[in-house]
């Protein structure tokens, strides 16, 4: 047997390397039918819409503005309130101007009641249609809160 040909000899590489780039693709593609098998895959593409409120609060009332990003349906806005606010629900059961289908955008507001001691916190709630997952996009506290 001669030296020369040991080393010249690189027959067993190709297989070992074919091998273990087949095992990688089976796991990968395992990885990602799992994913969508087991309903995780769902869950990555339902987030909350990016958008920004402000509040005004005067007397008793609060004014809440869609300030600007994503547009929202109305019947996924919700208001959440302490004990003390009188309108809390769909952003639609506050505002009769508006129905689960309209589009809050930037500019559109609504009137929440709060109560006289403004000590009260009123949160703006999105709400997954699909019922699957849900966000605060702003709280407001009252100032004896």
């Amino acid at each position: 047997m001669q030296l020369k040909e040991l080393l010249s000899d690189d027959d067993a590489v190709s297989p070992v390397i074919g091998v273990i780039l087949m095992v990688a693709i089976t796991v990968i593609l395992a990885a990602v039918i799992a994913t969508f098998v087991l309903g995780l895959g769902d869950q990555v593409s339902n987030t909350a819409p990016q958008a920004s409120f402000s509040t005004d609060y005067s007397s008793s009332d609060l004014t809440v503005t869609h300030e600007g990003g994503d547009s929202i349906r109305a019947g996924s806005l919700y208001i959440r309130g302490s004990s003390g606010v009188s309108d809390t629900g769909k952003w639609p059961s506050i505002d009769s101007s508006y129905s689960d289908s309209d589009m809050v955008s930037a500019g559109n507001s609504i009137t929440v009641g709060v109560g006289a001691d403004s000590g009260e916190t009123v949160r703006v709630v999105y709400q997954d249609p699909n019922g699957g997952s849900s966000a605060t996009l702003t709280t407001w506290e009252g100032p004896n809160a």
